[in-house]
């Protein structure tokens, strides 16, 4: 198996003012190691789930997230903190310590 470079999943987890959900989604979106973000309330309850695996396709980008746009427009107009979880996939290799 040559070639291939083996992937690990990382999470992350961290707090966001709901004025400031769309923005910070926007930004996760362009990274290219982003692979899902799990929307909570502070309870804990899953509110939302993105699957960002399109974060690869470059062009149509903003076409495609424009409708998840909307949608995180409305919820954080509902909420006032959110926490947000972060899947992100690297390259095993990248920096063994």
């Amino acid at each position: 198996m040559t070639g291939e470079k083996e992937k690990r999943s990382l999470k992350e987890e961290f707090e966001v003012a709901g004025s400031q959900l769309v923005e910070r989604i926007s930004e996760l979106i362009k990274e290219s190691n982003t692979r899902r973000v799990i929307i909570r309330n502070l309870e804990g309850e899953e509110l939302m789930t993105l699957p960002l695996t399109f974060g690869v396709v470059a062009g149509g980008l903003i076409t495609i997230a424009a409708p998840v746009l909307a949608a995180l427009g409305a919820l954080a107009a509902l909420v006032s903190r959110v926490k947000l979880e972060v899947i992100r996939e690297e390259d095993n290799d990248s920096k063994e310590s």
